[in-house]
């Protein structure tokens, strides 16, 4: 009896650890991407949408309405790769400006740029897989 409970806890442990060490390694994962995510977007997207994802006035719209971000996360490797040529609406305010593509992004770049977004300007979306962003751009709806 004593053995069954022994082995019974040496056995949650090792279930216990292995849980921990995986959870330990997808947040790795997420602060790489957040990382090389933020030198990115200071690169391609801090122009237009501010330092601190605030966008500028009427021009630019905001990265930091967590509704937007979280009901749009299968568009957003979209409009970060191919652009935005229509209206777009953000909490309340219409944007009209065009948003100009980034080709030359690879999806391994799209989901660095989403990473940093999603979990910066108070938004907290968690890891944007590179897998997650392929998909995604073979299903783009968007623009059309």
């Amino acid at each position: 009896m004593r053995s069954s409970i022994l082995y019974f806890f040496f056995l949650l442990t090792i279930i216990a650890s292995t849980l921990n060490a995986c959870q330990g390694e997808q947040e790795i994962k997420r602060a790489q991407f957040f990382t090389n995510g933020k030198s990115l977007f200071t690169a391609k997207c801090e122009n237009c949408h501010g330092s601190n994802g605030e966008g500028l006035g009427n021009l630019y719209p905001p990265l930091t309405d967590t509704a937007f971000i979280r009901t749009e996360r299968k568009e957003l490797p979209c409009i970060v790769k191919y652009g935005l040529h229509k209206e777009l609406t953000v909490g309340n305010h219409q944007f009209d400006t065009e948003m100009p593509a980034n080709p030359t992004l690879t999806d391994q770049e799209i989901a660095y740029i989403l990473t940093y977004i999603g979990n910066s300007f108070g938004n907290n979306l968690g890891l944007v897989s590179t897998e997650e962003v392929t998909v995604n751009l073979k299903n783009c709806t968007i623009n059309q």
